[in-house]
């Protein structure tokens, strides 16, 4: 019986590994990198060394571990630090063709009746053990209500509600050369990708928006409507993005803000109180049509706050929406929140690789989202209704046998999650 055990899961294991060979020529990662600028100058090729940094975390280890000293690999670490660091290596075009194709498949798959939405939010990217990292800044995390080492990582993800995507992404500093810990010493020139990256990461955020939010769609990534929350839920912000897609985001409860509201310019509190509110225990309380900056019209709609005897206010560029479709769809904002943990916690985020360089930042950022993009895409194909976490920590399980049964290394495979 355990003969018989062992026989089946070394077949599972064997199969679930070559599911990585299989994305990567199923998707044909290695010709959109050439296209990419990603491109092989000597040794080994950019697929085995994208290949070898793609895995790590399935294997459990970080990238000195993985690459720097593992002496089982054909190449040494000075080709994969070449590869991060590259200057005129495009790798958020890289990410965003992959995702081109990734939506052509899941669109196929999903129902013209389902809304499919872009997500705009930000996440800290934290190094606070770091001092002498290229543009390390410091930020502001809304989550602690601190300032911290690092970079905003302001991203742009596509979901159907089922499945999400990282179309796009930034790794912002601070605009204010104060607040800035170490500056850019790199020499790189005007027209190559680097120095567009690093006058990129000066800039502000919502400067940022529209140019990524046109990019996608130049791809031919389509959506409904585009979620924000309450940081990006400025009028003038949903007035620039809503010439491109309708908007609906989390409205902050500030008196500084104002809304044309029957003919006066109000804020959202003493819009609320004008209202007539819904009896009972009503979910949604009211709902109102305003007008942003005099030329976007819009729907406010007042839910009930679950968490305090409060209320949260939705907006939506789209008024003939109903009221309880305006609250359906923001649900989905949810789905850029999941992958935010899952990048940090599993997919080592900001945490396997301790580069100083700007552009390997860039990069090791683009493979992780890559990595996730693979889970997403293992998910949508298996019939069985595994979580993102458990489905990472079969992946890790089936390669450390793998390994195991190649190089005879002892590996202690990371146990299954319940």
């Amino acid at each position: 019986m355990d003969h018989t055990n062992i026989a089946s899961q070394s077949q599972a294991q064997i199969h679930l590994q070559s599911k990585i060979d299989d994305f990567f020529g199923r998707f044909k990662i290695t010709a959109l990198m050439y296209r990419c600028g990603v491109r092989k100058h000597h040794g080994h090729s950019v697929r085995s060394l994208t290949e070898a940094i793609f895995t790590l975390p399935f294997v459990g280890k970080n990238f000195f571990r993985g690459i720097v000293v593992n002496s089982e690999l054909p190449f040494g670490k000075d080709a994969a630090y070449e590869l991060l660091k590259g200057k005129t290596y495009n790798w958020r075009r890289l990410l965003l063709s992959l995702g081109r194709r990734l939506f052509a498949m899941f669109s196929r798959l999903t129902s013209d009746k389902r809304e499919s939405v872009l997500i705009i939010d930000d996440s800290p990217y934290d190094r606070s053990r770091s001092k002498w990292v290229e543009l390390l800044s410091n930020v502001w995390d809304h989550s602690t209500g601190r300032f911290l080492k690092g970079f905003r990582m302001l991203t742009i993800c596509w979901s159907d509600g089922a499945s999400c995507l990282p179309m796009d992404f930034a790794l912002l500093s601070s605009s204010d050369a104060d607040k800035r810990v170490c500056d850019s010493q790199k020499s790189v020139d005007k027209r190559c990708c680097a120095y567009q990256r690093r006058k990129e990461a000066t800039g502000k955020a919502t400067v940022h928006l529209e140019a990524m939010l046109k990019r996608i769609l130049s791809t031919g990534v389509s959506a409904r409507y585009l979620l924000m929350d309450s940081w990006f839920t400025m009028s003038a912000t949903v007035v620039t993005l809503a010439r491109h897609m309708d908007v609906i985001g989390m409205v902050k409860k500030s008196s500084r803000i104002y809304h044309s509201f029957n003919g006066q310019s109000m804020d959202i509190k003493a819009i609320y109180r004008r209202l007539t509110k819904r009896r009972g225990r009503a979910r949604i309380l009211a709902s109102a049509n305003v007008m942003l900056k005099d030329a976007v019209a819009a729907k406010l709609v007042f839910v009930r706050d679950k968490r305090k005897k409060d209320w949260l206010a939705l907006l939506s560029t789209d008024t003939n929406l109903a009221d309880e479709d305006i609250v359906r769809i923001y649900g989905k904002r949810w789905d850029i929140e999941v992958f935010f943990k899952m990048a940090k916690q599993h997919l080592k985020l900001a945490r396997e690789i301790q580069c100083r360089d700007f552009d390997a930042l860039i990069a090791h950022t683009s493979i992780v989202f890559m990595r996730y993009m693979f889970l997403v895409y293992q998910c949508r194909m298996e019939t069985d209704h595994r979580s993102f976490g458990n489905l990472f920590y079969a992946c890790c399980i089936a390669v450390c046998w793998i390994v195991k049964e190649q190089i005879g290394d002892r590996i202690n495979p990371i146990p299954k999650v319940e």
